[in-house]
Protein backbone atom coordinates (compact mmCIF):
# COMPACT_ATOMS: atom_id res chain seq x y z
CA UNK A 1 0.00 0.00 0.00
CA UNK A 2 1.56 3.62 -1.11
CA UNK A 3 1.56 6.23 0.96
CA UNK A 4 -1.50 8.11 -0.37
CA UNK A 5 -3.79 4.93 -0.14
CA UNK A 6 -2.50 4.95 3.17
CA UNK A 7 -3.65 8.30 4.04
CA UNK A 8 -7.17 7.46 2.36
CA UNK A 9 -7.45 4.73 3.93
CA UNK A 10 -6.76 6.50 7.31
CA UNK A 11 -9.14 8.99 6.88
CA UNK A 12 -11.70 6.78 5.63
CA UNK A 13 -11.89 4.67 9.73
CA UNK A 14 -11.74 8.36 11.07
CA UNK A 15 -14.66 9.10 9.12
CA UNK A 16 -16.71 5.80 9.93
CA UNK A 17 -15.60 6.13 14.00
CA UNK A 18 -16.80 9.59 13.86
CA UNK A 19 -20.11 8.36 12.20
CA UNK A 20 -20.06 5.51 14.55
CA UNK A 21 -19.74 7.85 17.69
CA UNK A 22 -22.32 10.41 16.58
CA UNK A 23 -24.75 7.30 15.97
CA UNK A 24 -24.08 6.52 19.32
CA UNK A 25 -24.90 9.50 21.20
CA UNK A 26 -27.44 10.66 19.22
CA UNK A 27 -29.51 7.58 19.92
CA UNK A 28 -28.59 7.96 23.17
CA UNK A 29 -29.80 11.15 23.64
CA UNK A 30 -32.76 10.17 21.48
CA UNK A 31 -33.94 7.13 23.77
CA UNK A 32 -33.34 8.53 27.07
CA UNK A 33 -35.64 11.86 25.75
CA UNK A 34 -38.29 9.22 25.11
CA UNK A 35 -37.85 7.42 28.13
CA UNK A 36 -38.46 10.37 30.68
CA UNK A 37 -39.52 13.88 30.18
CA UNK A 38 -37.97 15.18 32.81
CA UNK A 39 -34.34 15.91 31.80
CA UNK A 40 -31.50 18.17 30.79
CA UNK A 41 -32.18 21.50 29.86
CA UNK A 42 -29.70 24.15 28.22
CA UNK A 43 -27.54 25.30 30.91
CA UNK A 44 -28.22 22.81 33.65
CA UNK A 45 -26.12 20.03 32.84
CA UNK A 46 -25.26 19.66 36.18
CA UNK A 47 -28.79 18.63 37.18
CA UNK A 48 -28.62 15.37 35.65
CA UNK A 49 -31.08 12.68 34.72
CA UNK A 50 -33.55 14.63 37.26
CA UNK A 51 -34.95 14.34 40.17
CA UNK A 52 -33.59 10.28 40.22
CA UNK A 53 -29.39 11.43 39.97
CA UNK A 54 -29.93 14.28 42.40
CA UNK A 55 -32.11 12.08 44.83
CA UNK A 56 -29.17 9.66 44.79
CA UNK A 57 -26.83 12.24 45.60
CA UNK A 58 -28.89 13.93 48.18
CA UNK A 59 -28.95 10.22 49.99
CA UNK A 60 -25.49 9.80 50.22
CA UNK A 61 -24.93 13.20 51.84
CA UNK A 62 -22.95 14.96 48.93
CA UNK A 63 -21.69 18.23 49.98
CA UNK A 64 -23.14 20.01 46.90
CA UNK A 65 -25.95 18.49 46.24
CA UNK A 66 -28.62 20.99 48.05
CA UNK A 67 -27.50 23.65 46.32
CA UNK A 68 -27.52 22.17 43.01
CA UNK A 69 -31.15 20.67 44.37
CA UNK A 70 -32.18 24.02 44.63
CA UNK A 71 -31.37 25.23 41.40
CA UNK A 72 -32.96 22.32 39.83
CA UNK A 73 -35.95 22.24 41.41
CA UNK A 74 -37.21 25.99 40.38
CA UNK A 75 -36.97 24.91 36.80
CA UNK A 76 -37.15 21.51 36.44
CA UNK A 77 -39.98 20.44 39.21
CA UNK A 78 -42.06 17.53 38.63
CA UNK A 79 -46.09 17.63 37.36
CA UNK A 80 -48.31 18.47 40.15
CA UNK A 81 -50.74 15.86 40.86
CA UNK A 82 -53.18 16.87 38.85
CA UNK A 83 -54.00 13.70 36.87
CA UNK A 84 -57.77 13.05 37.83
CA UNK A 85 -58.12 15.73 40.59
CA UNK A 86 -58.43 18.62 38.64
CA UNK A 87 -59.85 16.52 35.77
CA UNK A 88 -62.13 14.23 36.91
CA UNK A 89 -61.48 10.33 35.84
CA UNK A 90 -63.06 6.78 36.74
CA UNK A 91 -61.49 5.03 40.05
CA UNK A 92 -59.96 2.66 38.51
CA UNK A 93 -57.91 4.91 36.51
CA UNK A 94 -57.32 7.49 39.19
CA UNK A 95 -56.00 4.34 41.19
CA UNK A 96 -53.49 3.51 38.37
CA UNK A 97 -52.31 6.86 37.37
CA UNK A 98 -51.98 7.94 41.07
CA UNK A 99 -50.13 4.43 41.69
CA UNK A 100 -52.14 3.48 44.61
CA UNK A 101 -51.07 -0.33 45.77
CA UNK A 102 -54.20 -2.30 45.35
CA UNK A 103 -53.63 -5.58 46.79
CA UNK A 104 -51.88 -6.61 50.50
CA UNK A 105 -48.43 -7.06 49.50
CA UNK A 106 -47.55 -9.89 52.25
CA UNK A 107 -49.37 -12.49 54.30
CA UNK A 108 -48.76 -10.87 57.33
CA UNK A 109 -49.91 -7.70 56.13
CA UNK A 110 -53.00 -8.80 55.03
CA UNK A 111 -53.49 -10.18 58.90
CA UNK A 112 -52.91 -7.72 60.39
CA UNK A 113 -55.13 -4.24 59.89
CA UNK A 114 -54.23 -0.96 61.03
CA UNK A 115 -56.81 2.09 61.23
CA UNK A 116 -55.16 5.53 60.52
CA UNK A 117 -56.81 8.99 61.45
CA UNK A 118 -55.45 11.73 59.81
CA UNK A 119 -56.53 15.43 59.79
CA UNK A 120 -55.58 17.73 57.40
CA UNK A 121 -56.69 21.12 56.18
CA UNK A 122 -54.63 22.48 53.49
CA UNK A 123 -51.91 21.90 50.86
CA UNK A 124 -54.03 19.12 48.58
CA UNK A 125 -50.75 17.70 46.97
CA UNK A 126 -49.02 17.04 49.76
CA UNK A 127 -51.94 14.87 51.58
CA UNK A 128 -52.47 12.71 48.34
CA UNK A 129 -48.83 11.98 48.58
CA UNK A 130 -48.70 11.15 52.41
CA UNK A 131 -51.99 9.03 51.84
CA UNK A 132 -50.70 6.97 48.06
CA UNK A 133 -47.83 6.52 50.51
CA UNK A 134 -49.11 4.54 53.49
CA UNK A 135 -52.47 3.08 51.39
CA UNK A 136 -53.25 -0.43 51.83
CA UNK A 137 -56.48 -2.09 51.02
CA UNK A 138 -56.61 -4.21 53.92
CA UNK A 139 -56.20 -1.18 56.25
CA UNK A 140 -58.78 1.26 57.08
CA UNK A 141 -58.43 5.68 57.23
CA UNK A 142 -60.56 8.65 58.66
CA UNK A 143 -60.07 11.81 57.09
CA UNK A 144 -61.25 14.65 59.07
CA UNK A 145 -60.96 17.73 56.91
CA UNK A 146 -60.97 20.77 59.06
CA UNK A 147 -64.14 22.62 58.73
CA UNK A 148 -62.67 25.91 57.57
CA UNK A 149 -61.10 24.44 54.74
CA UNK A 150 -62.33 26.11 51.36
CA UNK A 151 -65.21 23.99 50.08
CA UNK A 152 -63.05 23.09 46.51
CA UNK A 153 -60.51 21.62 48.74
CA UNK A 154 -63.25 19.41 50.95
CA UNK A 155 -65.01 18.45 47.76
CA UNK A 156 -62.10 17.23 46.15
CA UNK A 157 -60.58 15.50 49.01
CA UNK A 158 -64.08 13.49 49.00
CA UNK A 159 -63.99 12.97 44.96
CA UNK A 160 -60.77 11.03 46.49
CA UNK A 161 -62.06 9.18 49.41
CA UNK A 162 -65.24 7.86 46.96
CA UNK A 163 -62.69 5.60 45.23
CA UNK A 164 -62.19 3.71 48.03
CA UNK A 165 -64.10 1.46 49.96
CA UNK A 166 -61.89 1.57 52.89
CA UNK A 167 -61.76 5.18 53.78
CA UNK A 168 -64.07 7.57 55.12
CA UNK A 169 -64.31 11.24 55.90
CA UNK A 170 -65.15 11.72 59.49
CA UNK A 171 -68.35 12.31 60.36
CA UNK A 172 -68.62 15.38 62.48
CA UNK A 173 -65.74 17.87 61.97
CA UNK A 174 -64.39 20.32 64.09
CA UNK A 175 -62.72 23.75 63.21
CA UNK A 176 -59.44 22.98 64.56
CA UNK A 177 -57.54 25.45 66.01
CA UNK A 178 -53.30 25.20 66.47
CA UNK A 179 -52.93 23.81 70.17
CA UNK A 180 -56.49 23.88 71.20
CA UNK A 181 -58.63 21.07 72.26
CA UNK A 182 -60.45 20.95 69.10
CA UNK A 183 -57.47 19.16 67.16
CA UNK A 184 -57.95 16.58 70.15
CA UNK A 185 -61.88 16.42 69.21
CA UNK A 186 -60.85 15.72 65.99
CA UNK A 187 -59.21 12.59 67.02
CA UNK A 188 -61.94 11.38 69.24
CA UNK A 189 -64.84 12.22 66.49
CA UNK A 190 -62.72 9.48 64.29
CA UNK A 191 -62.52 7.17 67.37
CA UNK A 192 -66.02 6.80 67.70
CA UNK A 193 -66.49 5.91 63.83
CA UNK A 194 -63.36 3.54 63.57
CA UNK A 195 -64.82 1.49 66.32
CA UNK A 196 -68.50 0.99 64.67
CA UNK A 197 -66.26 0.29 61.22
CA UNK A 198 -66.65 -3.41 60.12
CA UNK A 199 -62.76 -3.50 59.60
CA UNK A 200 -61.02 -5.37 62.44
CA UNK A 201 -58.31 -3.42 62.95
CA UNK A 202 -55.41 -3.71 65.59
CA UNK A 203 -54.05 -0.60 66.63
CA UNK A 204 -54.75 3.16 65.61
CA UNK A 205 -51.96 5.60 64.21
CA UNK A 206 -53.11 9.09 63.86
CA UNK A 207 -51.40 11.28 61.18
CA UNK A 208 -51.27 15.51 60.16
CA UNK A 209 -51.45 15.97 56.86
CA UNK A 210 -47.61 17.36 56.56
CA UNK A 211 -46.29 14.17 57.67
CA UNK A 212 -44.50 11.54 55.52
CA UNK A 213 -43.76 7.55 56.47
CA UNK A 214 -39.97 6.72 56.77
CA UNK A 215 -40.80 2.51 57.62
CA UNK A 216 -43.10 0.69 55.81
CA UNK A 217 -46.56 -0.97 56.56
CA UNK A 218 -44.67 -3.67 56.48
CA UNK A 219 -41.65 -2.43 58.88
CA UNK A 220 -44.31 -0.90 61.08
CA UNK A 221 -46.23 -4.02 61.03
CA UNK A 222 -43.55 -5.98 62.52
CA UNK A 223 -42.06 -3.18 64.31
CA UNK A 224 -45.29 -3.24 66.61
CA UNK A 225 -45.59 -7.13 66.70
CA UNK A 226 -41.69 -7.39 68.19
CA UNK A 227 -41.49 -4.38 70.20
CA UNK A 228 -45.02 -3.47 71.24
CA UNK A 229 -47.18 -6.62 70.84
CA UNK A 230 -50.81 -5.41 72.58
CA UNK A 231 -48.66 -2.28 74.42
CA UNK A 232 -49.93 1.45 73.35
CA UNK A 233 -46.62 3.37 72.49
CA UNK A 234 -47.29 6.91 74.03
CA UNK A 235 -43.69 8.53 74.41
CA UNK A 236 -44.18 11.12 77.77
CA UNK A 237 -43.16 11.68 81.26
CA UNK A 238 -44.58 12.90 84.44
CA UNK A 239 -45.65 16.63 83.31
CA UNK A 240 -42.62 18.97 84.07
CA UNK A 241 -42.44 22.42 85.46
CA UNK A 242 -42.33 24.23 83.33
CA UNK A 243 -45.72 23.12 80.96
CA UNK A 244 -47.56 23.27 83.90
CA UNK A 245 -48.82 26.67 82.72
CA UNK A 246 -50.69 25.18 79.89
CA UNK A 247 -53.31 22.84 82.48
CA UNK A 248 -53.30 25.71 85.19
CA UNK A 249 -54.80 28.47 83.85
CA UNK A 250 -57.99 28.13 81.59
CA UNK A 251 -57.58 28.54 77.79
CA UNK A 252 -60.00 29.85 75.53
CA UNK A 253 -60.22 29.10 71.40
CA UNK A 254 -60.82 31.97 69.18
CA UNK A 255 -62.08 31.55 65.99
CA UNK A 256 -63.12 34.61 63.66
CA UNK A 257 -62.34 36.19 59.98
CA UNK A 258 -60.20 33.47 59.08
CA UNK A 259 -57.75 34.10 62.18
CA UNK A 260 -57.62 31.13 64.74
CA UNK A 261 -55.63 30.67 68.07
CA UNK A 262 -55.95 30.03 71.44
CA UNK A 263 -55.67 32.54 74.28
CA UNK A 264 -55.06 32.62 78.21
CA UNK A 265 -57.71 33.88 80.62
CA UNK A 266 -57.29 34.58 84.23
CA UNK A 267 -59.48 31.59 85.57
CA UNK A 268 -57.31 29.02 87.43
CA UNK A 269 -58.12 25.61 86.77
CA UNK A 270 -59.08 23.03 89.51
CA UNK A 271 -57.07 19.97 90.17
CA UNK A 272 -57.58 16.82 87.78
CA UNK A 273 -60.42 14.68 88.02
CA UNK A 274 -60.16 11.63 90.10
CA UNK A 275 -56.82 12.40 91.59
CA UNK A 276 -54.86 11.98 88.01
CA UNK A 277 -51.30 12.69 87.43
CA UNK A 278 -50.75 14.59 84.52
CA UNK A 279 -48.00 13.48 81.90
CA UNK A 280 -46.96 15.70 78.94
CA UNK A 281 -45.87 14.26 75.88
CA UNK A 282 -46.44 13.69 71.92
CA UNK A 283 -49.85 14.27 70.51
CA UNK A 284 -48.88 11.31 68.19
CA UNK A 285 -49.58 7.68 69.33
CA UNK A 286 -50.17 3.85 68.03
CA UNK A 287 -52.88 2.65 70.17
CA UNK A 288 -54.87 -0.83 70.48
CA UNK A 289 -58.17 -1.10 69.52
CA UNK A 290 -59.05 -2.35 73.19
CA UNK A 291 -57.78 0.72 74.35
CA UNK A 292 -59.59 2.72 72.53
CA UNK A 293 -62.46 1.37 73.46
CA UNK A 294 -61.72 2.42 77.00
CA UNK A 295 -60.91 5.80 76.27
CA UNK A 296 -64.43 6.63 74.80
CA UNK A 297 -65.93 4.33 77.81
CA UNK A 298 -64.34 4.96 81.07
CA UNK A 299 -65.41 7.19 83.58
CA UNK A 300 -61.81 8.21 84.26
CA UNK A 301 -61.36 8.98 80.70
CA UNK A 302 -64.46 10.98 80.07
CA UNK A 303 -64.11 12.90 82.81
CA UNK A 304 -60.69 14.11 81.92
CA UNK A 305 -61.98 15.17 78.73
CA UNK A 306 -64.44 17.25 79.46
CA UNK A 307 -61.67 18.70 82.43
CA UNK A 308 -59.12 19.40 79.42
CA UNK A 309 -61.46 21.22 77.05
CA UNK A 310 -59.74 24.25 78.08
CA UNK A 311 -56.60 23.38 78.41
CA UNK A 312 -53.54 24.27 76.16
CA UNK A 313 -52.24 22.02 73.82
CA UNK A 314 -54.65 18.69 75.83
CA UNK A 315 -53.57 16.26 72.73
CA UNK A 316 -50.33 16.53 74.36
CA UNK A 317 -51.30 15.05 77.74
CA UNK A 318 -54.81 13.30 77.60
CA UNK A 319 -53.54 10.19 76.09
CA UNK A 320 -50.08 9.43 77.14
CA UNK A 321 -52.13 9.81 80.63
CA UNK A 322 -54.91 7.48 80.48
CA UNK A 323 -52.19 5.04 79.08
CA UNK A 324 -50.18 5.08 82.39
CA UNK A 325 -53.05 4.00 84.52
CA UNK A 326 -52.32 0.56 85.93
CA UNK A 327 -55.64 -0.92 84.48
CA UNK A 328 -55.95 0.96 80.66
CA UNK A 329 -55.83 -1.85 77.67
CA UNK A 330 -52.60 -2.06 76.96
CA UNK A 331 -51.24 0.55 79.16
CA UNK A 332 -46.90 1.31 79.64
CA UNK A 333 -47.21 2.63 83.11
CA UNK A 334 -43.34 2.38 83.55
CA UNK A 335 -42.58 4.15 80.04
CA UNK A 336 -40.98 7.93 79.42
CA UNK A 337 -40.22 8.68 75.63
CA UNK A 338 -40.27 5.00 74.24
CA UNK A 339 -41.63 4.14 70.96
CA UNK A 340 -39.85 5.68 67.85
CA UNK A 341 -43.21 7.52 66.50
CA UNK A 342 -42.21 10.80 64.96
CA UNK A 343 -38.94 12.26 63.68
CA UNK A 344 -39.42 15.89 64.13
CA UNK A 345 -36.60 18.40 63.95
CA UNK A 346 -37.51 20.91 67.30
CA UNK A 347 -35.46 24.01 67.57
CA UNK A 348 -34.70 23.90 70.93
CA UNK A 349 -32.66 20.50 70.18
CA UNK A 350 -30.23 21.94 67.65
CA UNK A 351 -26.85 21.07 67.77
CA UNK A 352 -28.18 18.19 69.95
CA UNK A 353 -30.47 15.95 68.73
CA UNK A 354 -29.63 16.78 65.08
CA UNK A 355 -27.40 18.88 63.18
CA UNK A 356 -29.72 22.21 62.22
CA UNK A 357 -32.42 23.11 59.78
CA UNK A 358 -31.55 22.82 56.29
CA UNK A 359 -35.03 24.20 55.28
CA UNK A 360 -36.80 26.21 57.67
CA UNK A 361 -38.67 26.42 61.19
CA UNK A 362 -42.04 27.25 61.65
CA UNK A 363 -43.46 27.17 65.44
CA UNK A 364 -39.62 25.73 66.58
CA UNK A 365 -40.55 22.82 64.22
CA UNK A 366 -38.10 22.26 61.13
CA UNK A 367 -40.16 22.68 57.51
CA UNK A 368 -37.52 19.81 55.74
CA UNK A 369 -35.30 21.35 53.38
CA UNK A 370 -32.93 19.05 50.71
CA UNK A 371 -30.16 18.68 53.27
CA UNK A 372 -32.38 17.00 55.80
CA UNK A 373 -33.05 14.07 53.55
CA UNK A 374 -30.13 11.88 54.53
CA UNK A 375 -31.02 12.43 58.27
CA UNK A 376 -34.74 11.54 57.75
CA UNK A 377 -34.35 8.45 56.33
CA UNK A 378 -31.32 7.21 58.46
CA UNK A 379 -33.89 7.41 61.11
CA UNK A 380 -35.19 4.92 63.27
CA UNK A 381 -38.98 6.51 63.93
CA UNK A 382 -41.69 5.60 61.99
CA UNK A 383 -42.58 9.39 60.43
CA UNK A 384 -41.28 12.46 59.95
CA UNK A 385 -43.04 16.04 59.87
CA UNK A 386 -42.84 18.58 58.47
CA UNK A 387 -43.28 18.69 54.81
CA UNK A 388 -43.83 21.45 52.46
CA UNK A 389 -43.66 20.29 49.13
CA UNK A 390 -44.59 23.88 47.40
CA UNK A 391 -40.96 25.22 49.18
CA UNK A 392 -39.55 22.41 49.18
CA UNK A 393 -40.17 19.65 45.72
CA UNK A 394 -37.51 17.63 45.62
CA UNK A 395 -37.79 16.96 48.96
CA UNK A 396 -40.90 14.94 48.29
CA UNK A 397 -40.05 13.95 44.86
CA UNK A 398 -37.28 11.71 46.31
CA UNK A 399 -38.54 10.66 49.68
CA UNK A 400 -41.40 9.33 47.76
CA UNK A 401 -39.06 7.60 45.13
CA UNK A 402 -36.76 5.90 48.02
CA UNK A 403 -40.19 5.09 50.00
CA UNK A 404 -41.71 2.87 46.94
CA UNK A 405 -38.89 1.38 46.01
CA UNK A 406 -38.46 0.09 49.12
CA UNK A 407 -42.12 -1.01 49.89
CA UNK A 408 -41.77 -3.11 46.44
CA UNK A 409 -38.69 -4.44 47.38
CA UNK A 410 -40.17 -6.40 50.42
CA UNK A 411 -43.20 -7.32 48.78
CA UNK A 412 -43.79 -10.85 48.99
CA UNK A 413 -46.72 -10.97 46.07
CA UNK A 414 -46.09 -10.93 41.68
CA UNK A 415 -45.87 -6.65 41.33
CA UNK A 416 -48.32 -4.60 39.22
CA UNK A 417 -46.97 -2.20 36.67
CA UNK A 418 -48.70 0.94 37.87
CA UNK A 419 -47.40 0.93 41.52
CA UNK A 420 -44.21 2.13 40.54
CA UNK A 421 -43.64 5.65 40.93
CA UNK A 422 -40.82 5.66 38.24
CA UNK A 423 -42.56 4.04 34.72
CA UNK A 424 -39.08 4.68 32.80
CA UNK A 425 -36.18 5.26 35.71
CA UNK A 426 -32.93 6.45 34.43
CA UNK A 427 -31.45 4.30 36.62
CA UNK A 428 -31.72 2.39 39.42
CA UNK A 429 -31.85 4.28 42.34
CA UNK A 430 -32.12 1.71 44.88
CA UNK A 431 -32.65 2.37 48.37
CA UNK A 432 -29.87 1.71 51.34
CA UNK A 433 -31.70 1.79 54.02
Amino acid sequence: MNQLEAVKSGFLVCIVGSVFIFAFFYIKNTAFKGANEQKLSPGLAECGFYPDELCSALFEGKDAAPQIGHLCEQVLRGQEMSTCIQTPCNCSTMHKRLHFITRPLSEEEGNFSLAYIITIHKELEMFIKLFRAIYMPQNIYCIHIDEKSPKDYKATVQMLVNCFENVFIASKRETVVYAGFSRLQADINCMHDLIHSKTQWSYVVNLCGQDFPIKTNKELVQYIKSKWNGKNMTPGIVQPPHMKYRTHTSYNEYVHAGKSYVYPTKKVKGQPPHNLTLYFGSAYYVLTRKFVEFALTDERAKDLLEWSRDTYSPDEHYWVTLNRLPDAPGTTPDADWEGNIRTIKWRDQEGKAHNGCKGHYVRDICVYGLGDIKWIIESPNLFANKFEPETYPLVMECLERHYRLKVLQQAEVPLEEHWALQEHPSFNMKPNI
